[in-house]
């Protein structure tokens, strides 16, 4: 069972991933280009950043379903982290969305 902790936790983190994947895409990929801007890896770090502003704000809400957006959070931030990783010079991106997949993994037990 999770307790408000937990919630609260978990929405820390998915607003730290939302930021730093929004941030990333926009600060470090677009001005690096190349394999950064490929559009695959780009519109997964967009679609991250989204989950993980939309699980923090349904967990605010204190919508039961969030159960359902966590698991999905989860499943996408662990997508971003590899596709962050096989891009390369992501470690900071790829480590934050590992961190909030784990947490997202939790909230959803």
């Amino acid at each position: 069972m999770t307790t408000s902790r937990d919630r609260q936790a978990c929405i820390d983190e998915c607003l730290h991933c939302y930021r730093t994947c929004l941030g990333m895409a926009s600060e470090h990929c677009l001005p690096a280009g190349g394999k950064h801007v490929e559009p695959e890896h780009f519109r997964l770090m967009l679609a991250c950043a989204e989950i993980c502003r939309t699980s923090a704000h349904l967990m605010l809400l204190g919508v039961p379903d969030h159960r359902q957006t966590c698991r999905a959070c989860a499943d996408i931030c662990e997508a971003c982290a590899e596709s962050c990783e096989a891009v390369g010079d992501m470690e900071t991106c790829a480590a934050e969305c590992r961190r909030c997949a784990e947490s997202c993994r939790a909230m959803a037990a």
